[in-house]
């Protein structure tokens, strides 16, 4: 089977630093893959790098066959590919339904004219914009706080906001950067139930960054584990619970 996506031979070199080296990644329609290790270890540069934030000092990265290395974040979210953030981006002073409208624009498919002149043709994609948003909303159990500030939701809503948000652009594979962070444990539940509800009901692919271990083994059946920038191990779960490098890398040696 064809990887959606897959990273060959990644490196990023920040001056003589390199951030990340030699990633090599495939994950495959359908899966949540985790990608987990020590603090600093390369992981949201990996996102990064796949997402267009940065471009790759060596190495291709591809998805769906196509090489997107040094495209622009735009561009590679036109092809399908979504985020969120480790510390969440969300628009503060825009409402819950006015955040999740910025990213349906993206595939209103109007052009300036129609928009200028508010042409009968603008008006339809408009409110055909407002209707799937509104629809987003309520699959996310939202819907109730639509006219609210982004910023008034309690923290676990604004994660789910974030995580709807990037749905909006109509992803095929999506990317999320610590989700679980600052979440008590009977969020994280319902972070993990949520997780599987999207995947399922949106035909997504995730890759998943997360230190909470019970979220990432709970909903990931695929890992890979970097430290220093270097994969230094791969496989399910259970193989990665018992794998000494990885045992060595957060705990240390002895």
């Amino acid at each position: 089977m064809d990887a959606l996506l897959r990273t060959t031979g990644v490196d990023k070199y920040f001056g003589g630093l390199a951030a990340v080296s030699a990633f090599n990644i495939d994950v495959h329609a359908g899966e949540i893959v985790g990608l987990i290790g020590p603090n600093g270890a390369g992981k949201t540069t990996s996102f990064n790098l796949i997402t267009g934030v940065y471009t790759p000092t060596s190495g291709r990265i591809q998805f769906e066959g196509k090489d997107i290395a040094g495209m622009k974040p735009h561009a590679i979210t036109r092809l399908g590919v979504a985020r969120t953030f480790q510390n969440i981006r969300l628009f503060k002073e825009m409402s819950v339904l006015d955040n999740i409208l910025v990213a349906e624009h993206m595939r209103m498919g109007t052009n300036l004219l129609e928009a200028t002149l508010r042409l009968p043709s603008y008006m339809r994609k408009e409110r055909h914009v407002h209707e799937r948003a509104r629809a987003l909303l309520d699959e996310v159990g939202l819907s109730a706080h639509e006219q609210a500030s982004a910023t008034s939701l309690p923290y676990g809503k604004q994660r789910r906001l974030e995580i709807a948000r990037a749905l909006a652009t109509e992803p095929k594979l999506l990317f999320l950067d610590e989700p679980a962070a600052g979440m008590n444990p009977q969020e994280s539940v319902e972070l993990m139930n949520f997780i599987l509800k999207i995947r399922d009901q949106f035909k997504l692919t995730i890759v998943l960054i997360e230190h909470h271990m019970q979220v990432v083994m709970g909903v990931c059946k695929r890992m890979y584990v970097l430290d220093y920038g270097v994969t230094i191990a791969q496989g399910t779960p259970e193989e990665i619970q018992n794998n000494p490098a990885v045992i060595e890398a957060y705990l240390g040696v002895g």
